[in-house]
């Protein structure tokens, strides 16, 4: 490895760190500021009806009209943690989010078409209800560690509703706790991920072309689970991969492993899950991509 390459890897560290410290601290003082206003007593009520599929449905529906990346999704999960959320519902939540929201559908039929954009959304939305609800089944909600911030309790939201100086003051204080807890996680996550991004050579994916898409689809999948994608970044960049030939199933594969889930978010969740969940939630989103792209082959889209 020269000393250009270091020097890329550097540049982009500091500019991954940067932009993920300043989005996950806006984000998580966001939504502690709103914490207090949202109902979720209502929201828990309705989640936790005995009609599991819209329960689950709502969770989904959750991360559909949540517009954030894999990593910035951590702050709202914590917060869902801490109001006591049913663990399938935080789980489909943490699928969903990263994969559906409004803009990404919107530019994904920009350009891909309109059925192209149906499939993946419906392929997407369905196959987290099916992860959230098959996690919860087999127990895998006895590896979620203690996240609880301070503070968090309704008498707290009322006095903080009735009082924005105290509701901005808690939300500094939670905030920070909640930052001082990951940002190490952080930090080590992009330096990996600019390791990746910097020193992987670009041919590989477009080499990977040429072979047989059955065999390329799960090596796609693994390709794009330690990457660190957002859709509405990513997605126009497959423009020029697709013209070079690289086939539309093996790049769904690809988009839907680097999204659902990134080097950098498996590395916050292990502040958040213990090992075993964590392992569960890489391989669940390696399945969704795989299996997504092997539904694109099948249906033969071109």
């Amino acid at each position: 490895m020269n000393d250009a390459v270091i020097l890329k890897i550097l540049l982009e560290f500091f500019s991954l760190s940067k932009n993920l410290l300043i989005l996950f601290f806006l984000i998580s003082l966001l939504v502690s500021f709103l914490e207090p206003y949202i109902p979720f007593e209502k929201l828990e009520k309705w989640m936790t009806t005995e009609n599991l599929l819209i329960g689950n449905f709502a969770g989904a529906l959750l991360g559909f009209i949540t517009p954030f990346c894999s990593c910035s999704t951590i702050p709202l999960l914590v917060t869902m943690i801490n109001r006591k959320i049913p663990f399938q519902i935080v789980m489909t939540y943490l699928f969903s989010s990263p994969l559906l929201d409004p803009w990404i559908l919107g530019l994904m039929y920009y350009i891909y078409g309109l059925k192209i954009t149906i499939v993946y959304a419906l392929v997407t939305f369905v196959f987290s209800m099916v992860i959230g609800y098959v996690l919860d089944k087999l127990g895998f909600a006895r590896y979620v560690k203690n996240v609880v911030v301070d503070g968090v309790n309704l008498e707290t939201d009322s006095k903080r509703r009735k009082n924005i100086i105290l509701n901005i003051k808690v939300s500094f204080k939670e905030t920070f706790l909640l930052m001082k807890s990951v940002v190490v996680y952080i930090l080590i996550g992009a330096f990996i991920g600019a390791i990746i991004k910097e020193a992987v050579p670009t041919t590989l994916l477009t080499s990977l072309g040429d072979y047989n898409q059955w065999i390329i689809i799960p090596i796609a999948a693994i390709i794009g689970v330690p990457l660190y994608i957002r859709l509405s970044t990513m997605l126009p960049l497959t423009n020029a991969l697709l013209a070079g030939g690289f086939p539309l199933s093996p790049m769904m594969a690809l988009l839907i492993g680097g999204a659902g889930a990134s080097l950098p978010e498996v590395i916050m969740l292990k502040s958040i899950f213990q090992n075993k969940l964590v392992f569960a939630f890489v391989a669940s989103v390696f399945l969704m991509a795989t299996f997504s792209g092997y539904l694109f082959l099948i249906m033969n889209f071109k």
